[in-house]
């Protein structure tokens, strides 16, 4: 290793396709960028194309080549990662089979209530340690299997985003053990388990599974075809990283190797990851949540996720802005967000309760409810829009203390922050004290492809283990702790218990609301 040298860290997400550029000590060096594409159709489809999906992957990285001089002779490793779940069906000539199922799509929602039926449902939650649901391959082929068969009949092989771009990336058809285990598999062995294959129905269709590689151990080489479309050099070691989640939170400081330590992504979604050793999981009677291993021996992430976090504050500085325009007031959403701060700032803690269940596909943690609704409680004539603001900030912080209690314990040792939300020191104290734990923000702009990267930082031998290269990569990047203020930690404290119980008395309302608008989640 040389002091020049490059390790590349790729991130497709839903909207974005990421390339960045780190050295070997984890400083970012370039970032470079291309807008993705899904569709939505009827049925509740949400579709995304496999082959452009890749030309995207490729011009990022041709693009990062333009920020970083003679980048391709620098570098010494290539990481991928990638938006989770989802399915990418490729043949027999390595060619899709139609578009990719991503994980936004909802068309096996029929077949995961027939599923969780099933007499194996509980002993496949055993070994998943992950709750069912329309985002998972494992329910989408098994919808597949029962509607739309011809496409099984096609594929030659089931992949997931960041394997079909291993793929396209070194001709090898691979998986890795996060996605795997959590959809197919065991988290205890990071492998496939039969009778989790047998309880999705696809037992039948186990040849489309690919081969299980662990990134920090094996790279395979960059082809010749792939180097002239990326502009890399031919033979650059290539790593399979894990899903997106895990990537992001382990760039984020999900673990550095003390005990009881967590991450939140507080972004337009909410990702709530607990790090705990294989032996500490803790599965919920509700059967809700995600167990995903790290690459780092012995350790696993238990998952909560809400669809909505800030999205709820978007919809409320939308409805201020739309209301603004509508009396011919000159405003835009950058204003009133920098605004937020003051809000939170003038405002009086915990006079209202909201449930931040804002987006049309309901909620999925810690509980699953597609009709799910968000809602004030408490409202009266003296509260102002400031209040409003900091109630939904509050109900973002009650969401994610809902979600980590979910993981068997009521408080996480210290949780690490990322997201552009956790950049408002307001905002921070909030989500310390609801959750009821320290927060320690990262200064890490693009953890997801730092974390893929940092596999492939072992891999190639910068560094002996993955504790190693989370002591310079990683913990240099947290700010100091930020203990929760003790007295709005109990307001919050007794608030809570009143959070779980108005939410666990809607469900009957939100379905009679949906069912007067006409949406039908059945």
């Amino acid at each position: 290793m040389e002091s020049g040298d490059i390790i590349v860290g790729l991130d497709s997400g839903t909207s974005v396709v990421k390339a960045v550029a780190f050295d070997l000590t984890g400083k970012q060096l370039a970032c470079a960028s291309v807008r993705n594409r899904y569709y939505r159709a009827a049925g509740g489809a949400a579709q995304q194309s496999m082959s452009q999906t890749w030309q995207d992957a490729a011009s990022a990285l041709r693009q990062l080549g333009d920020h970083i001089d003679n980048l391709a002779a620098r570098v010494v490793a290539l990481a991928v990662t990638a938006q989770g779940d989802g399915s990418w069906l490729v043949d027999a000539e390595d060619r899709p089979v139609g578009d990719a199922w991503i994980w936004l799509d909802a068309r096996a929602a029929p077949t995961v209530a027939t599923l969780n039926q099933h007499p194996l449902a509980q002993a496949r939650f055993s070994a998943t340690g992950t709750g069912l649901n329309t985002c998972q391959q494992g329910a989408q082929l098994a919808h597949m299997d029962r509607h739309f068969p011809e496409l099984l009949a096609k594929a030659d092989v089931a992949l997931h985003c960041k394997d079909w771009l291993y793929l396209n990336l070194t001709g090898v058809r691979a998986t890795d053990p996060s996605e795997a285990s959590f959809t197919f598999g065991n988290f205890r062995h990071a492998g496939y388990d039969d009778t989790v294959i047998d309880a999705l129905g696809l037992t039948h269709r186990r040849h489309l599974l690919p081969e299980i590689v662990e990134g920090t151990e094996t790279t395979h080489p960059l082809t010749r075809e792939a180097a002239a479309l990326t502009g890399l050099r031919a033979g650059t070691p290539i790593v399979l990283g894990y899903v997106d989640m895990a990537m992001t939170a382990l760039g984020a400081g999900v673990h550095t190797g003390e005990a009881n330590t967590a991450c939140s992504i507080v972004g337009s979604t909410g990702v709530h990851l607990r790090s705990v050793t294989v032996d500490d999981v803790w599965l919920n009677p509700a059967q809700t949540g995600y167990v995903i291993p790290l690459p780092w021996p012995g350790y696993v992430t238990q998952v909560q996720t809400n669809m909505a976090s800030t999205l709820n504050l978007d919809w409320l500085l939308n409805v201020a802005g739309d209301l603004l325009q509508s009396f011919g007031c000159e405003t835009d959403h950058a204003r009133l967000v920098a605004q937020i701060d003051s809000w939170l700032t003038h405002t009086t803690p915990g006079t209202l309760l909201f449930h931040p269940y804002i987006s049309l596909a309901g909620e999925r943690g810690p509980f699953v409810n597609a009709s799910a609704r968000a809602g004030f409680t408490g409202l009266h004539y003296q509260h102002t829009f400031g209040d409003l603001v900091r109630g939904v900030v509050e109900g973002i912080g009650m969401a994610a203390r809902d979600c980590y209690q979910a993981m068997g314990q009521d408080r996480p040792g210290e949780i690490r922050l990322t997201g552009g939300a956790v950049r408002s020191a307001p905002l921070r104290q909030i989500l310390a004290a609801a959750i009821g734990a320290p927060v320690r923000i990262s200064q890490r702009e693009e953890a997801g492809a730092a974390g893929a990267a940092m596999m492939a930082a072992v891999a190639v031998g910068a560094f002996s283990s993955m504790a190693a290269c989370a002591e310079t990569w990683v913990r240099p990047l947290l700010d100091a702790p930020e203990t929760p203020q003790p007295d709005l930690m109990q307001r919050y404290d007794a608030l809570f218990p009143h959070y779980q119980q108005i939410r666990s008395d809607l469900p009957a309302c939100w379905q009679a609301l949906n069912t007067c608008n006409g949406v039908n989640h059945e």
